[in-house]
């Protein structure tokens, strides 16, 4: 045993257990493992779950926001900034602002980010070989699957069709879109399927990101899906305008997502900082129907998307804040929903992103974060430090910390112990 943590809580109706790794498998789990690791960590009845997902992210924008700062705070005025930036960006530029990114998101307890890379033949793909190096030089911290994303659009913007191909032989995991920024959204759609299937990759969408349900195209999307034989391969990001839609309508929409067996990644820090600004007075919350979706039965995950650009000028990479804040804009604090949360962010990304060995359980990829609460019930409510983070059976963070309480004024209970 290369690594054991001992007595780690796993689950809130078991026992501690030990959990022992050998290379970068979890080969072990008892309430007592015989023997010595040759490195041991006692958890002390702490939380040990599978590592973090971010599964939709931009590397390449993050910690911009300084340089030219949204006023407004709406989509529009994010998007044009964004243009303008974008050609200033520089390969270097790019890795010293990601990095910074990556090293906070496994601080944070983050071993699987899924990063839309975009380009155009007006800024070239600076920003996606950037990325595709970024993914070479982590690959022992974080497994980043790169999306080939045509932000500007494909149809309307000449020479955007050559270079997705182009994207894709370069090493994308996953074909991007982003059909309601096109001329033809169905077009742009069929356009993305034709590329998968050539090179037998993944789905992942930029979908209808508005406020009102105009022009939705993700049934057109859900349907091709099926058509295709693509279930279970096809992500959406956003997906707003879905709650813009009466009930009934929008619950045959999600039957639909889950017959076509769809994953949905809510991203509120963005759509709560741009939706709904044209709102004069009972401000629509601008987010996709989490509870109606996972009631549904879609897959629904949590991710980031940006942070400190023009479209979300705030953040730092850790998902626990981001659920955090999706907890009361979603109305998923109730009895019921809140231990629904925590999944967002683990398992049901892993199984958007289809991560062949993710989980705690013996055989799977030693992937771990050892937080400092002692229920796995509390983690979304104590947001805890991350004390140690393990990446491919070695660990790759250790925080400490300590707390001095200067005037004493009796015991109180303790949520965790620090190191």
């Amino acid at each position: 045993m290369d690594l054991v943590f001992r007595q780690a809580r796993i689950a809130d109706d078991t026992p501690l257990m030990d959990v022992a790794i050998e290379g970068a498998r979890i080969c072990a789990i008892a309430p007592q493992l015989h023997g010595h690791g040759a490195t041991e960590i006692d958890a002390a009845g702490r939380v040990l779950m599978p590592g973090l997902v971010d599964s939709h992210l931009h590397l390449e924008k993050a910690f911009v926001s300084e340089r030219h700062p949204n006023r407004s705070g709406t989509l529009q005025e994010a998007i044009h900034i964004t243009a303008a930036l974008k050609p200033t960006f520089t390969h270097d530029d790019i890795m010293l602002r990601a990095r910074r990114l990556l090293r906070e998101l496994s601080r944070f307890g983050c071993t699987h980010v899924r990063a839309h890379a975009e380009f155009d033949p007006a800024q070239g793909f600076t920003g996606f070989d950037a990325v595709l190096a970024l993914r070479r030089e982590f690959a022992d911290i974080l497994t980043i699957q790169v999306v080939a994303f045509p932000q500007e659009g494909i149809l309307k913007t000449p020479g955007t069709d050559a270079m997705m191909v182009e994207a894709m032989k370069k090493g994308a995991d996953v074909v991007g879109g982003i059909p309601y920024n096109d001329m033809d959204a169905h077009a742009h759609i069929d356009w993305v399927f034709r590329l998968a299937r050539d090179f037998d990759k993944d789905i992942d969408l930029h979908q209808d990101f508005s406020d009102d349900a105009h022009a939705m195209s993700v049934e057109y999307l859900a349907r091709k899906t099926i058509a295709e034989g693509y279930e279970g391969r096809v992500s959406v990001g956003h997906l707003t305008a879905l709650d813009a839609l009466p009930q009934e309508r929008r619950n045959t929409v999600i039957a639909l997502l889950r017959d076509a067996g769809m994953s949905v990644m809510c991203l509120p820090a963005t759509d709560l900082h741009l939706g709904g600004r044209r709102d004069t007075s009972r401000v629509r919350r601008a987010l996709t129907p989490v509870r109606a979706l996972r009631a549904g039965g879609v897959n629904v995950c949590l991710a980031s998307n940006n942070v400190r650009n023009a479209f979300t000028p705030f953040g730092n990479g850790d998902l626990l804040q981001i659920a955090a804040l999706a907890i009361p804009a979603c109305h998923l604090g109730g009895a019921d929903d809140l231990p629904s949360v925590l999944p967002m962010l683990t398992t049901n990304p892993a199984q958007a992103m289809r991560l062949p060995n993710y989980g705690l359980a013996v055989g799977r990829d030693a992937d771990l974060v050892l937080l400092d609460t002692l229920r796995v019930a509390d983690v979304m409510l104590d947001l805890p430090v991350r004390n140690f983070v393990v990446k491919r059976g070695r660990v790759v963070v250790k925080t400490a910390c300590s707390v001095t309480h200067l005037h004493s004024v009796g015991p109180c209970a303790q949520p965790g112990s620090f190191l």
